[in-house]
């Protein structure tokens, strides 16, 4: 099976406002991709459309294609992308917070046969000790790492052999995100599986991604290996947390960012 190849994908907000502007994008199978980009930038519209995900806020993709394994996913809508080996860890609602962490594994759908999806419990169980000390606890008394930890615990159940994850790490202990990296490693190591990560800390992204892209008002300005990215002045500075955001903010990133258009959202 190839990876995912996105080519020319555009993507509409309530028939105006327009979220990526064409967006360019490979992800190598059973490797792992950092998607960096401020807050408004595209980069969970990307996931939303690559995971068929698309319906919660009227968007829409106008134009492009999306490959995955030789497949076209454009037209797509969960849940036929899972079925493809596609899922979706989202930044927001990532578990049942009035059912217990057995529960939240218990109701995910799955093709897997009863045998592996024991077999799949287990083995998040033993990614993730963390949860498996609190499996009879209501998820919403969770840490927030620990829900973080569950929700990836869930997405495993479904298979994936493409999983989208959608900031990692947004609101967690340092020392929690290191845990949470080292157990993706092991993950991917272990199960080949291919991995885009969207992150706004490309600190955290380019520590594990072999490749990464930044987004710019919907628009790819940057693309490259991750140590290029991890030495590349503009990264650091706006990125990285040297130099002056504001000042950086005002110069050219690969032509200059666009200018929004009248009654465009700051994020999608």
């Amino acid at each position: 099976m190839t990876g995912l190849k996105v080519e020319g994908l555009k993507v509409v907000y309530h028939r105006s406002i327009l979220a990526l502007d064409g967006i360019d994008l490979e992800v190598p199978k059973g490797s792992v991709v950092a998607l960096l980009g401020a807050n408004g930038a595209g980069k969970s519209t990307t996931l939303r459309a690559i995971s068929g995900f698309m319906g919660a806020d009227s968007a829409r993709i106008t134009a492009g294609s999306i490959r995955y394994g030789g497949t076209e996913l454009r037209h797509l809508r969960l849940p036929a992308t899972t079925r493809h080996g596609i899922v979706l860890v989202p930044e927001r609602d990532k578990v049942f917070p009035n059912l217990t962490v057995e529960e939240n594994l218990s109701v995910v759908v799955s093709s897997a046969s009863r045998a592996d999806r024991r077999r799949i419990e287990e083995a998040v169980f033993t990614y993730f000790p963390r949860i498996a000390s609190v499996r009879k606890r209501a998820a919403g008394l969770l840490s927030g790492g620990e829900r973080q930890m569950l929700a990836v615990g869930a997405a495993l159940l479904c298979a994936p052999t493409l999983m989208l994850i959608d900031e990692l790490s947004l609101g967690l202990a340092p020392v929690v995100v290191d845990e949470l990296l080292a157990r993706l490693r092991q993950i991917q190591a272990a199960s080949g599986m291919t991995i885009l990560l969207v992150e706004q800390s490309a600190a955290v992204a380019l520590s594990i991604a072999s490749h990464g892209y930044v987004l710019e008002s919907g628009r790819v300005a940057l693309s490259d290996s991750a140590e290029a990215l991890r030495g590349n002045p503009r990264v650091q500075e706006l990125y990285l947390g040297s130099g002056d955001r504001n000042t950086y903010r005002d110069t050219c990133l690969e032509g200059g960012p666009r200018r929004r258009r009248e009654g465009e959202h700051a994020r999608p």
